[in-house]
This record gives C-alpha cells, structure tokens and sequence, in this order.
C-alpha cells in the first residue's frame, strides 16, 4: 500500500475518511459552450470520490491509500487530480471507466477489507499487538512460576540440580520435578516445557540469574530499611564451603519499624585472611550498597580471632579508624561458649570425658542397639529418651548430654551388659570397652560436670535469647562467677560425692576401684619388704577427685569466666542495658543508636 500526498485539504492517510465537501457554489469552468463544475451528487454515485477545493479536482480515495505499489497510474492519483467535468459522468470515460478498471477494483476490496478489519478491531497490527501482548503476558506468566519454584526451592533450603536431568531420568531434582507436577496443572507451564523451542528457562545458568534477581531484591529492600534507619552495624565471619573455600558472611542489624532486625546480606569469597584484606571487603561492601558507614556504623561483632579483634591492627581497629563510632563488641554468648571450650581443652579429663559421651551416643544410635535401648528405657521409667548429640558450635547441648545421661544411666549400664554377654562381634566387643568405663571416675565426672555446666544455662539461654536484657545478662554473669567460687569448698564436694555414690549404688557400680594383690617375686621370700616395686594402683579415692578433678575444673571456669567478661565488657553490658529503658523518651535516631549497638 502506498499513499500520495497531493493537496492539503484532502485525506493524508487511510485513517482519514475521504474528504467530500459540501460547498454552496463549486468554481465553474468554461469548457466548450458553457460553464461546467462539480456536482455534489456525485458523492452518493461514487463514494470513493474526493474533492479539493484548492485544486478544484477529485481523486479516488481508494486508489490514492489501497492501490499496490505496481498499480498502473491513472489520473484520479495525479498531483492534477481529474477536473473534465464535461466528461465525467459519461459512460466511457470519467468516473465510470475508472470504476472499471484494474486498479480501482482491487483498491476498493482493499479498502473494504480494511474498514471490516478497523469495525471488528482486527487490523493486522492489531493482531500482530495482540498476539506480541499475549505472548509477553504468557511468557511473564511463565518466567513468574519458574521463579516462585526457585524460591521454594531456596526457602527450604533443599538441592535444586539432579544428577541426571535427561528426558529418560526418573529423578530429574526437585526444580524440575516441582516444574513438572505444575505443568500436570498449567496448560501453559506444561506446553512450554514440551515445546521444541530452547526458551524453557531451566538450565543452570538461568536459574542462577533468577535466583541472582531475587537475592538483588531482597538485598535493595534490606538496604531502604538500613538508610531510612540510618544507624547500623555490622556482624561478620569467615567459614570454609564444601570446596574448603574460605567465605565471609555479612550480616546487618539495625532498627527499624519499631523492632531490631538482623539481615544477612552477602556472601564474598576471600582470597586472603590478613586484617588488611578482610578490612577492605567490608569497607567495599559498604560502599557499594551506598551505606554512610563513616557517620551511621555504631557497631561491629566479630569472633575473638587476633585478625578480627587486635586493638591495634585487627579488622575492628582499621574500621574504627574510619568509623569513629562503630564500636566493637564480641558477641557475648560466643564468649560463654568460648569459656566451656576452654574447660574442656585445659582439663584433660574432661576432655576424655565427654569423648566417652560421644561413644556412647553413636553407640545407641545404631541400627541394632537403638530399639533396645528405647525398649528398656520405656521398661524401666515408662517413658523414652535420647542421649544428645555433642556439636562443635553448640556448646550449650553440653549440660543437655549430662542431664539425659544422669536420667538414663542405670539403664544405659544395664543395656551395655546385656550386649556385652551377646555374641555379635564388633558390636559386643564394642560394649565390653565401654562398659568398664562406667566406674565412680565416670560418676563422679558426670555429676560435677552435670552441676558446674548447668549452672550456665540460665545465662547461656539469656545470651542467646531475642530479648536479651543485657543489663540482667552482666548481673548473671557476676552471679555465675559468685557462684562458682562458693562451689569451690570441700563441704560442696562432699555433696556432690554423696550423690556420686548413689548412683552407683543406683547402677550397681562398685564405688570404688577394686585393687589387684601385688604378688612378690619368690627371691624376697624371707625377706622384710617395706614396699612394693613396679607397677603401682593408683587409688581414687575422694581427695583425689576433688584435687586433680574437682578444683581444676571450677578454676578454669572462672578463670575464663573473668577473661572474657572483664569488668569493662560488663559495665559496657550494663550502660547498654539500662539506656535501652529509656529509649521512649529518646529521639528515633538514639533509639536506633542504642539499640543497634546491642550486639
């Protein structure tokens, strides 16, 4: 289609209707004897007529926009126009034989085809903006429920890729697995993923650029509720991944909204552990999210690594040199922790001791020994349960190892004999070992352990709790260590014996180590011997406990208890504590300082 544009007072384009002027007079012209002009009933005869009254000549609309480009040329699409009034209404030339001809035919079903089209709305670029429409809205459809299957799969913390994603695979992972049992009830989703076109979005490299667009939203909407914060700090600290490659994670809490939040917010890998290094990533991390950390940061957690910690050259100095406010604090139940970790290192029996706890927790956990040891605890107490399992990082579980073995140690006792008198291998051999090792020593172990570590669980609970009271929480700490050096005398250790030796009466344990009569050699026979030579017994008794035992224990504890929560730790505690109940009469921005820095 073509459109020629000739005078300015009749149609520019096919949305124009034609141009058909109703004029009182028409401008006459002399042609042969008389005056002729156009007649305006020429409209009705031909309605594809249009008239210019600057060039006083019609042409032919439909010819003008419907025409093809080959089309013959004809007078009626000239920059003249037709104006031979004398010969237009005759019927072998005018406007009849244009009528007839060619051109014109295939211009008016041109035309008409088009106003149908206009009438029901289905021009073809309509229907190419209606097909382009739904094929976005489609295709927005589908990529919606690719990324909703991403988050579930992310949310719950559960693999995404198989390991064989092969049409023929009967486990293809849990993404396309979720994908298809979707497809059983999407139309859409299903013959998208049954199509020949490459478009499925199902590769690994789309799905990481999914989840990478919604990590990126979660972390600009975390990052508007920090600046509409203002104030904030930072936690952070380093791990190895599955390939044993060292990471950094960064985390932020502030407030906001009423309520402190703490959010994590990246990930980033690190080449290098020196504090020059690990400075520069947090100060690069900070920036490039537009954090105004020099004014706004008013706190730092870290471990109590040197690298981390140094007052001098450690990664919270370097910050602070930049930040002036971003005070470092080490997060106060790590330090507890930090304090029952230091215990077991320094006393080597209960180092021992609690190796022994963890045998014997893989011990019942086995296959075979499991559902006995159930059954002879719901014989014996009416009711079941399991020994605790001993982890590196939650040092809390400790007291709860104690408390289930104490509860359940006549059964465990009885449960080791009957295997042990079993003939099945490994497994009775195994509970001949631990068995003798169920003796007062172990008694007297998991009595004073059970008592000295339970008596750090109240504080241990508040560290770690969401509403920490940090002022009570440096009170509890002053109690644990008066605590403790109470417990320090020989009358409490008496208790603790006392209770010792009843359950090993309890267990049917002697309560004591039977010694083994020396025999002496038959050269001394005749001889007056004053004492014996080689191997001698060592005798547990109680002062022995309570010397190499008992006392080393409870100093350790306290030791490590005054190191890590000095008296500056403490009274910082304290000031934070107590300034957090008075933060309705302070403005928003104390508010957030305040509580953004209870680490």
């Amino acid at each position: 289609m073509f459109t020629v544009h000739l005078s300015t007072d009749i149609s520019k384009s096919k949305n124009d209707a034609p141009v058909q002027p109703n004029l009182n007079i028409f401008p006459t012209t002399l042609m042969g004897d008389r005056r002729r002009c156009f007649r305006q009933n020429w409209y009705t005869l031909h309605p594809w007529l249009e008239y210019s009254a600057i060039m006083d000549s019609t042409y032919c609309y439909a010819c003008r926009h419907f025409s093809t480009p080959k089309a013959p040329d004809t007078v009626f699409v000239s920059t003249p126009g037709f104006r031979n009034w004398k010969n237009a209404t005759m019927r072998k030339a005018g406007f009849s034989v244009h009528a007839k001809s060619e051109r014109h035919k295939c211009a008016m079903i041109a035309w008409r085809d088009y106003q149908s089209a206009v009438k029901n709305d289905a021009t073809l670029a309509d229907i190419l903006n209606k097909e382009h429409t739904k094929q976005v809205q489609e295709n927005r459809a589908y990529i919606k429920t690719i990324g909703e299957v991403l988050l579930l799969t992310a949310t719950q913390n559960i693999a995404q890729r198989g390991h064989d994603e092969s049409e023929e695979s009967n486990n293809k992972g849990n993404f396309r697995e979720i994908l298809s049992t979707v497809a059983n009830h999407d139309p859409l989703v299903k013959r998208r993923l049954t199509s020949i076109n490459n478009a499925k979005y199902t590769s690994k490299i789309i799905q990481n650029e999914v989840l990478g667009c919604l990590a990126e939203m979660v972390r600009s909407e975390i990052i508007e509720e920090v600046k509409n914060s203002e104030v904030f700090s930072i936690m952070a600290d380093e791990t190895k991944d599955v390939s044993k490659s060292e990471q950094i994670s960064f985390t932020l809490r502030y407030y906001y909204n009423g309520a402190i939040k703490e959010s994590f917010l990246h990930f980033e890998s690190a080449e290098r552990l020196d504090a020059a290094s690990l400075t520069g990533k947090i100060v690069n991390l900070l920036e490039s999210y537009g954090l105004n950390y020099k004014n706004n940061l008013v706190g730092q957690a870290y471990d109590g690594a040197a690298v981390m910690s140094g007052k001098h050259s450690g990664v919270q100095a370097r910050i602070k040199e930049q930040a002036k406010f971003a005070f470092y604090i080490h997060c106060s139940a790590h330090c507890l922790n930090l304090v029952l970790v230091d215990v077991v290192k320094n006393v080597p029996e209960t180092e021992e001791f609690f190796s022994l706890l963890q045998s014997l927790y893989i011990f019942t956990s086995g296959s075979y020994v499991h559902p006995k040891w159930l059954s002879l605890q719901k014989e014996m107490y009416g009711k079941t349960r399991e020994l605790q399992r001993l982890s590196d990082t939650r040092w809390a579980c400790r007291f709860l190892a104690l408390r289930n073995i104490m509860d359940t140690l006549p059964a465990l006792k009885r449960l080791l004999q009957q295997i042990a008198q079993e003939r099945h291998g490994e497994r009775t051999v195994e509970a001949r070992g631990l068995l003798p090792q169920i003796d007062l020593q172990f008694v007297v172990h998991l009595v004073t352990l059970s008592k000295l570590f339970g008596e750090t669980k109240l504080l241990s609970d508040m560290l770690q709790s969401q509403t920490v009271d940090l002022a009570r929480a440096a009170d509890l700490v002053n109690a644990l260590v008066q605590t403790l050096k109470d417990h320090r005398q020989e009358s409490f250790f008496d208790k603790l014996w006392d209770e010792a030796l009843t359950i090993c009466e309890h267990c049917d344990s002697a309560p004591s180590v039977a010694k083994r009569q020396t025999m002496l050699s038959t050269r001394l026979s005749g001889y007056c011997t004053l004492s014996t030579v080689g191997q001698r017994e060592v005798e547990r008794d109680k002062a022995m406990f309570c010397t190499s035992f008992f006392y080393p224990v409870i100093d350790s504890m306290l030791k490590e208890l005054n190191r890590r929560f000095s008296n500056t730790n403490c009274e910082l505690m304290t000031s934070i504590g107590k300034a957090r109940q008075l933060y309705l009469c302070s403005t928003f921005h104390t508010q957030g300082r305040l509580k953004v820095l209870h680490i």
